[in-house]
């Protein structure tokens, strides 16, 4: 059955997934930008709007302002809410840039969603940065792994703002969700998402990272870092599924694989013998030095640096996700970025 869905930040590196997805299904698409104007950011929406003209409509929206989102709600019976910022390095304000954006973004869609009784659930990607902040962390962890029980209790304004956003705006779901008997909420947290974008957009953590990994940004060595990486694809795979599975409830830490930027090397270094890809990890004591530079604060490096963690990802596998293998997800992203002339 055809259903009209809402996807706010749909040209975003996730949602523009979910939207391509949703579009195969036969799907009909309301998705949110924050300016229409801007043809450059969204062009690969506008590429989808061509390919499917009666199945994807735009709409200009601003997550401090509630009464933006009304008519992209028009007629949809289903909401998935990935509009957030998501950056980690060369913050100012983090009030202005993380918090304020990701909380108020959250309460204004939610709690408009109440004046739409045809709207019968919302999924909120919220991260896996809502459920710890370091990789120290993963010593309170049951079975040394990170499940959908914990929260991150450590991350604040001044550290690590990010995951500080993220944990305020999925708590704030929650806390609607639960004042309301109309529609049911469902969140997705992912790790660290890499694979191939559907724009050439770089204002993202991701890419970022991967650019650094095959540009020779780390050619002299690697941080000792472990994430939990997931695959793009298999993200938005994921809340098409808690959107459209009946029994979908609660939380899903969505994670294929543990790795540590060095083990992410190897595999591109293997595929790509000719780049400056890293061969070894930059030793803690040399990294207390140049980190600052590269982004990395004394306090983010003792509580990281060489810490090996992993996910929980049972409750997603039972929803139905099936995992990209690492080696495709890598190789794709860095094919997609060679590709389109961005490293």
């Amino acid at each position: 059955m055809t259903e009209k869905y809402l996807v706010t930040g749909a040209s975003g590196y996730i949602a523009s997934w979910i939207v391509n997805f949703l579009l195969r299904q036969g799907q009909t698409v309301h998705g949110t930008v924050r300016s229409l104007s801007d043809t450059k950011k969204i062009s690969h929406l506008l590429d989808l709007k061509k390919k499917y003209p009666d199945h994807l409509t735009l709409f200009e929206a601003d997550l401090l302002r509630k009464e933006s989102f009304r008519k992209a709600m028009e007629g949809c019976t289903t909401i998935l809410h990935t509009a957030s910022p998501f950056f980690i390095t060369r913050i100012k304000d983090p009030q202005k840039e993380l918090i304020g954006p990701a909380l108020e973004g959250t309460r204004n869609v939610l709690t408009l969603a109440g004046e739409f009784p045809q709207i019968k659930r919302i999924v909120v990607t919220s991260s896996v940065a809502a459920i710890y902040s370091d990789a120290v962390d993963i010593y309170r962890a049951k079975k040394n792994m990170f499940d959908e029980t914990m929260w991150n209790t450590t991350s604040n304004a001044q550290y690590n703002p990010y995951q500080y956003s993220k944990t305020l705006a999925e708590k704030e779901a929650w806390k609607i969700a639960e004042s309301q008997q109309q529609w049911e909420l469902v969140t997705i947290a992912p790790g660290f998402v890499m694979g191939p974008s559907l724009s050439k957009r770089v204002d993202s953590t991701s890419i970022n990272t991967m650019q650094s990994l095959i540009n020779g940004k780390y050619r002299t060595g690697a941080p000792d870092l472990w994430f939990g990486v997931v695959d793009v694809r298999d993200v938005a795979k994921a809340h098409i599924l808690a959107a459209t599975q009946q029994e979908a409830a609660g939380r899903y830490i969505c994670v294929g694989h543990g790795v540590s930027i060095l083990g992410m090397a190897r595999i591109l270094r293997d595929h790509f013998p000719k780049r400056p890809i890293p061969r070894s990890t930059i030793p803690k004591i040399l990294l207390y030095l140049v980190g600052p530079l590269m982004g990395f604060s004394w306090k983010f490096l003792n509580l990281n640096y060489g810490i090996e963690y992993n996910f929980d990802n049972t409750r997603s596998i039972k929803l139905g996700v099936k995992y990209h293998a690492l080696k495709d997800t890598l190789i794709d992203h860095a094919e997609q970025l060679i590709r389109d002339g961005l490293v």
